[in-house]
């Protein structure tokens, strides 16, 4: 349940910044107590733009601040 909270979260802040860009949550089967967020762009290569692996403990320390990850994608399609 936190892992939807957040990812409907950021996905709303992602959808805020860019409305024609497609949001997709999970769309392969997710690595287990994981938080990732990636940009696929058009030619198909993958840009990382937050993970939680490796961050905490504490367990809120997995999860970005929404701004963080729009502040990520804008700096990728730059």
């Amino acid at each position: 349940r936190v892992f939807g909270r957040n990812a409907a979260a950021v996905s709303e802040a992602l959808r805020g910044a860019m409305a024609h860009l497609p949001v997709d949550i999970n769309p392969r089967p997710p690595r287990r107590n994981s938080f990732e967020v990636s940009l696929v762009k058009e030619d198909g290569s993958t840009v990382e733009l937050w993970s939680g692996i490796g961050k905490g403990p504490p367990r809120k320390l997995k999860f970005p601040q929404p701004d963080t990850v729009v502040e990520a994608l804008k700096s990728s399609l730059a």
